[in-house]
């Protein structure tokens, strides 16, 4: 900023080193006259105007006819101001005499023929010597004066370029001890001028620099919004009395299993039921056979929400030799479908065991409470167990090492979701018929023949790390940044190069451990999803290359925690950038220019959530629980 103010107040003692470059004060000589000889000037003059008027009268010519308001003295010694004073030399073959007026007095100057000073006669009475003399002291004194000043800001104004360079130093701390050593004092003052130069342009760099880092780090404006999901004060008393027990089995991967738990909080209140621990789908693509206790703290979990809903750890005796009666949800269901149709099932049967747990709740047109429990389920109660916390939190802090901020990315690159989605971009053809044979060997994968080509271009497809580094690069993060990758091994050969040549601090679970620290992780894969779940919600930016279930709860649970920098990739658009600049057809300025404006509002900024034609097409109440669980607060006028 200091280059700036250099425009606008050059005079100003406190100028900074910018404000030095190219100033016309060091460019030439100094012409002005010190202000306290104009001063004195004017007051003399004022004092002698009518004790002088006759002189001034007699002997003025055409061309000083009047007196300046600031009157000067030529001394008439080898000036070349003599030489011409009223053009009488011109006309000058011998001795002559020059008249002029100096305050009232007259000097009568005598030159030879060749124009040198042959004697001065002052033709003066007593009063006027007297003055003259005053004059003469004065001129002297300002002289000095004049000096004086001149060299103490010459060298004033070097002084104070050197010490706000170190002051900078001190500012930034990004000026190294090799670089205040190099820019102390030299000798000649073409020196000084080149330091200042570059001492100002160094400083005005990294400044830049360091904001375009704080805006890629900082997060959303977020100051009206706050979390509102705490019981009122006049909320009804949980009852003893219960309609029946509830057992489920919660299917999937990790987060889905989250959401569809926090549902089932939710219904067993709706229901006025009790919920038994739920078990955990051992199934799934991981075939992790982690129970419930091992992946979250089970006690906290109970704890939390008694005052919401009954929880026991296990049925108890009386209803161990009850057959459970099975019974399958209907997705995206209301509160009237489980009072009117589930609770009567339960009454009669007592104990009822839900076989699905994903989606089994709607996500809006639920009354304020039951969006507010789902939350509290999901953000307070919901606490992973102490061995997944404990060394969560140590690779948190390694992450950010050295107070460095880091970016944790969701790079949904693995074989199952490729199998799945049908996206095989920049993969070989053997690659492609291998993800080919795994989706017809799904059985529960619906779609088997997808066209991955034009899926890509809808935005339906996962990024490739290719296309990751291009979006990183693009949105102006440096190649120095620290990346936390949340996902398993990326899919296809050599697939990571493009990304760890551009971005070399990349970093995950397996490489920030040790042996020890993830032996009991072994084999349990939501054990590692739950490491890297508490990574990506404490880290300053997370970007997510696929809308998965980890990226909705991940999100989800950063805009409840005041809005954390999320980036949501507007893949449709991105990957038509990334072809036009993989065909030429734009320069890598223009397509990070487009990249930074197309994402300028997709960083995690407070907006309700969007509602969809059909409930699969609404936005996820996990992944954006606004409103519900986070509300706007009335705005100062």
């Amino acid at each position: 900023m200091a280059h700036h103010s250099h425009h606008h107040n050059h005079n100003s003692a406190s100028d900074g080193v910018s404000q030095r470059v190219n100033s016309p004060r060091f460019s030439g000589p100094m012409t002005r006259r010190a202000h306290s000889f104009k001063r004195n000037n004017n007051n003399a003059g004022n004092a002698n105007s009518s004790n002088n008027g006759s002189n001034n009268v007699s002997n003025g010519n055409s061309n000083n006819s009047s007196l300046s308001p600031h009157l000067e003295i030529d001394l008439p010694i080898n000036s070349p101001r003599s030489e011409t004073v009223d053009g009488f030399e011109r006309e000058s073959h011998s001795r002559q005499n020059l008249s002029q007026r100096v305050h009232g007095g007259v000097v009568r100057i005598l030159t030879n023929k060749k124009g040198s000073i042959g004697s001065v006669i002052l033709d003066f009475g007593f009063k006027e010597r007297k003055k003259l003399g005053h004059w003469m002291f004065f001129f002297f004194c300002g002289l000095c004066l004049f000096l004086g000043v001149f060299k103490i800001c010459l060298y004033g104004w070097f002084g104070s370029t050197l010490e706000r360079a170190a002051s900078n130093q001190d500012v930034f701390g990004s000026i190294t001890r090799q670089e205040q050593d190099s820019y102390r004092y030299m000798g000649s003052e073409n020196d000084q001028k080149r330091m200042i130069i570059e001492v100002g342009s160094d400083v005005v760099d990294r400044l830049n620099k360091k904001a375009e880092f704080s805006g890629i780090w900082s997060k959303p404006n977020s100051e009206n919004f706050t979390q509102c999901i705490d019981q009122p004060g006049n909320h009804k008393k949980l009852g003893a009395r219960t309609n029946g027990y509830i057992l489920i089995n919660a299917n999937g991967g990790l987060n889905q299993m989250r959401f569809g738990i926090c549902d089932m909080v939710a219904v067993a209140k709706i229901m006025k039921a009790t919920l038994v621990l739920p078990s955990l789908d051992h199934t799934s693509y991981w075939a992790d056979d982690s129970g419930f206790k091992d992946l979250f703290n089970w006690q906290h979990f109970i704890d939390t929400l008694k005052d919401d809903v009954h929880i026991v750890e296990k049925l108890p005796p009386a209803y161990d030799g009850i057959e459970p009666f099975n019974k399958t949800l209907i997705s995206w269901s209301k509160v009237h479908y489980y009072k009117t149709e589930v609770l009567p099932l339960l009454k009669q049967h007592k104990v009822i065991y839900f076989t699905h747990t994903d989606s089994r709740l709607a996500n809006n047109g639920l009354s304020d409470s039951i969006q507010k429990l789902r939350c509290r389920a999901n953000y307070r109660a919901l606490k992973y167990s102490k061995p997944i916390e404990e060394l969560g939190n140590t690779l948190v802090s390694r992450m950010r090492e050295n107070g460095s901020p880091y970016l944790a990315l969701h790079l949904r690159y693995e074989k199952d979701m490729l199998a799945f989605t049908g996206c095989s971009h920049n993969l070989t053809a053997a690659e492609d018929e291998e993800l080919l044979r795994m989706r017809y060997e799904v059985s529960h994968w619906k779609e088997k023949e997808i066209n991955g080509t034009e899926r890509r271009l809808l935005g339906n497809c996962p990024l490739t790390p290719r296309e990751t580094s291009l979006l990183l690069k693009g949105l102006g993060f440096p190649s120095s940044s620290r990346i936390y990758l949340v996902a398993g091994e990326a899919y296809g050969n050599g697939s990571m190069k493009y990304l760890l040549d551009d971005f070399p601090n990349i970093s995950s679970h397996s490489t920030l451990s040790t042996e020890e620290e993830l032996n009991p992780f072994k084999d349990h894969q939501n054990m590692l999803a739950g490491l890297d779940y508490l990574v990506a919600l404490q880290s300053d930016v997370f970007v997510y290359t696929y809308d998965g279930n980890m990226a909705k709860a991940v999100q989800g649970h950063r805009r409840f925690e005041e809005f954390k920098k999320t980036i949501n990739p507007d893949k449709m658009n991105f990957v038509k950038l990334v072809d036009e600049l993989d065909e030429g057809k734009i320069s890598w300025k223009k397509f990070s220019s487009k990249v930074q404006k197309l994402h300028k509002d997709r960083i995690g900024v407070p907006y309700a959530r969007e509602p969809g034609e059909f409930p699969k097409l609404e936005e996820s109440f996990f992944a954006n629980p606004l409103p519900g669980c986070i509300c706007e607060t009335a705005q100062e006028k």
